[in-house]
């Protein structure tokens, strides 16, 4: 049986192989020791907070050792776990609070001044403090306590039938770049198949060690890397948060040979000092995710030495789909790879039917991967995930004819201009590869005579000045006429979500609220 309890597994083969180091403390935790803490959590949440299997729990904390306590506390108790993103005002937390029904909400430093202003909004029966100095009421129990009357709690979740493979271990709700956030439904089905394929299909063993650094409330920092490497016993290197140097130095100190990023994060850190300077000859490759990948990228990280690949996935059907060989992100670089093992993948044209190699059809997917739809929002699940199982993912992608697949972009940021298919990741592409552009973004407005325009939001490289038209010179070099963007905006930087992902709705409206005035 499918269980999300993937530490709880390890820790019963490998007790004594290291599993995480804490950056900010230097702590270094067994897999004995981490599994330990997670059933101390466990046992607390039922027995001092009377959380019971199907209840959801919130958590609103930087990354820290306390997150993975409570993320396998979870999967050992079947209680639901809700993670919050740092980043959310009140009024955003409050919508998921309601959302979710959450009974408790556990609480790290730094957030007291949110809190204040969620406190008289929500209904929550239980508000736990991680640590004693960030306590925002005497009264209301600090986590050290509760755990120090716990004892770890002996049940065998794997044994425990209200613990099924279909339970939800925990509700990931989604950035919100388009409406309201929907919670995400992810069942310790999908939990541990993730870790067990990811493993397989990349492979990944014990030797491994890998950094994490994005943030862990979202989906691509608890799937991508920290539960395949704990299913295959090795170590996890957890920063808080980040610090392009910190990260480059601690790459080399503790000798990580797998690392996962954003294409924004690879950009800071290709800009950092530490880029030129690491010892990466222990790096066996790193990946991409979360957002297209800018060619310019791939190159600057091969001319270090290093494998540079490019991956996909998405919260609804877990942040790795596709994989590729080290030969591969070389011969086939721009591409996502192949769909993993028992993942089925189709290209879709708009009449529904699947395209032939070479065309641009939107991605579908069919695995044990794929989630259970959408929390409280049957007709938000019944849009994405169809009667036979297939999730329609919104993104757009080609496939050539060794089976490699290659993204074009968001079906919703798809440009129709003059009844041609206009795809924006493609020109951001064109326009990130140019010397005097640091970041660039591309929508589409409505227009009266193509029906819609491009209009490219550009970030200059500090010092540089590029005009409009050696910009247009630059892609009608590389692209077609039709695909140059109507106008070019200069701005200081782009709005993103904690994940890297450009808010192009916003870019949209503030566009055309410019042209109204």
């Amino acid at each position: 049986m499918l269980h999300g309890d993937v530490l709880g597994e390890r820790a019963r083969l490998t007790p004594d192989r290291l599993a995480l180091v804490y950056v900010p403390t230097g702590e270094r935790l067994r897999y004995r020791d981490l599994d330990a803490r997670a059933l101390r959590l466990a046992h607390a949440w039922r027995e001092r907070l009377g959380l019971a299997a199907g209840d959801r729990v919130g958590l609103l904390a930087h990354n820290c050792p306390e997150f993975i306590d409570a993320f396998f506390a979870a999967a050992k108790s079947g209680v639901i776990l809700v993670p919050l993103s740092t980043r959310a005002t009140a009024a955003e937390l409050e919508g998921i609070v309601a959302d979710s029904g959450m009974k408790a909400l556990l609480y790290g430093p730094g957030f007291l001044p949110t809190l204040a202003e969620l406190r008289p909004r929500v209904r929550v029966d239980q508000w736990v403090a991680l640590d004693a100095s960030s306590v925002a009421d005497p009264l209301e129990p600090v986590l050290g306590a509760l755990l120090d009357e716990a004892t770890p709690w002996p049940l065998d979740p794997a044994t425990d039938q209200a613990i099924g493979p279909e339970h939800p271990l925990c509700l990931l709700y989604t950035s919100g770049t388009t409406g309201r956030p929907k919670g995400v439904v992810v069942p310790h089905r999908m939990v541990a198949w993730n870790a067990y394929n990811t493993a397989v299909c990349w492979g990944l063993d014990q030797d491994d060690v890998s950094p994490i650094f994005t943030p862990l409330y979202h989906a691509g920092g608890l799937g991508a890397f920290l539960l395949p490497i704990f299913a295959v016993g090795g170590t996890i290197v957890l920063h808080r948060g980040f610090d392009a140097e910190e990260i480059w130095t601690t790459i080399e100190r503790e000798r990580c040979t797998v690392v996962l990023a954003v294409p924004t994060i690879y950009k800071l850190l290709m800009d950092a000092p530490g880029f030129r300077t690491a010892n990466l000859g222990h790096v066996k490759w790193l990946i991409s995710g979360g957002a297209p990948l800018p060619r310019h990228l791939i190159d600057a990280y091969q001319a270090r030495g290093v494998v540079f690949k490019q991956g996909y996935g998405l919260t609804e059907v877990g942040v790795n789909c596709f994989s590729m060989t080290v030969e591969e992100s070389v011969t086939k670089a721009g591409s996502i790879g192949k769909p993993l093992m028992f993942t089925r993948a189709r290209l879709v044209g708009e009449d529904g039917r699947d395209v032939p190699d070479g065309e641009v059809g939107e991605l579908w997917l069919r695995g044990p991967h794929v989630s259970r739809g959408y929390w409280n929002n049957p007709e938000a699940t019944a849009a994405a995930l169809d009667a036979e199982g297939w999730f329609h993912t919104g993104d757009l992608a080609t496939r050539d004819g060794d089976g490699f697949y290659a993204i074009a972009g968001r079906k919703k940021d798809m440009i129709i201009s003059g009844g041609v298919n206009v795809y924006p990741a493609e020109i951001e592409a064109v326009l990130a590869a140019n010397p005097d552009v640091a970041d660039a973004a591309v929508v589409g407005i409505p227009d009266d005579t193509w029906g819609e325009v491009g209009i490219a939001f550009v970030v200059a490289v500090p010092g540089r000045r590029p005009s409009p038209e050696s910009l247009s010179q630059h892609v009608l070099s590389r692209l077609a006429k039709y695909k140059l963007p109507r106008a070019f905006v200069f701005v200081d930087a782009l709005p993103r979500t904690p994940y890297g992902k450009v808010v192009k709705d916003e870019l949209r409206r503030r566009y055309l609220e410019d042209q109204e005035t």
